[in-house]
């Protein structure tokens, strides 16, 4: 009897064993907030860091900067923030509850009209005729305020009729005709070119956005936070993001 309930236990610690030697380790998941302007390229940069680390999993959570950033100040879960602005990662550096942002991209402000424009919209100076419905990103997000930096420097009093959330939502609406012309980033054009085209600015005129990424304070995963952090700064994520149309870091 003794015989067999030895044989019986051995049987079941080499089944476990088997069991243990044939499956996979999940891999870890890492939570990347992103500004809406990084939402296509930022994929490209997914798919090749899994492809480099596939003990990680990424998800990427994409949003306006200054919506994640109150994210981030509310205790949101995350392991990376990457925004448009170094204005509000300051903020959050100085609040502690990032860590050492590093700038890893730029890029240029363009004035955006539908494929067709029905506006005939040829310059900035166009935008202070009230018939055209003109829109801008909010003040306190990034593209608001390189739309108005923008403005400043050309001497243009716009007439705007919208301030929107984020650039994907602005970009959108011109796309769709809604509005004759916006200011966006030169990457939302060149991510719709069946759908947007890019007025010339001013040549005395140029407004660049800043790009930083940090880790955020009470990440569950720091080192792959840091992994990801050092793939994006890499020359395999910086021509990810040539290719996407952004400017290198």
């Amino acid at each position: 009897m003794f015989r067999i309930i030895r044989a019986l236990v051995a049987v079941a610690v080499v089944s476990v064993a088997l069991a243990g030697c044939g499956s996979e380790e999940e891999p870890d998941s890492l939570l990347v907030l992103a500004a809406s302007s990084l939402t296509d390229t930022f994929g490209a940069v997914e798919a090749a860091f899994e492809a480099a680390n596939p003990d990680v999993d990424v998800e990427i959570s994409v949003a306006g900067s200054s919506a994640l950033s109150v994210q981030i100040e509310q205790g949101a879960p995350a392991d990376v923030v990457a925004l448009a602005g170094m204005v509000p990662m300051d903020a959050l550096a100085e609040a502690g509850l990032v860590e050492a942002p590093v700038r890893f991209a730029t890029n240029s402000m363009v004035l955006a009209v539908p494929i067709d424009n029905p506006g005939d919209v040829d310059g900035l100076d166009a935008l202070s005729d009230s018939d055209l419905l003109v829109g801008v990103c909010a003040p306190q997000v990034p593209c608001g305020r390189y739309a108005r930096e923008v403005f400043d420097e050309a001497g243009v009093d716009a007439s705007i009729d919208t301030e929107e959330p984020d650039v994907r939502s602005l970009a959108g609406k011109i796309a769709s005709g809604e509005l004759d012309a916006g200011l966006v980033y030169a990457t939302d054009v060149g991510s719709m070119p069946d759908r947007l085209v890019a007025i010339p600015l001013p040549d005395d005129v140029d407004v660049r956005a800043e790009y930083p990424i940090a880790i955020v304070r009470d990440s569950d995963d720091r080192d792959g936070a840091r992994r990801f952090i050092d793939f994006v700064g890499s020359p395999a994520g910086q021509t990810i993001l040539a290719d996407g149309g952004f400017g290198g870091g």
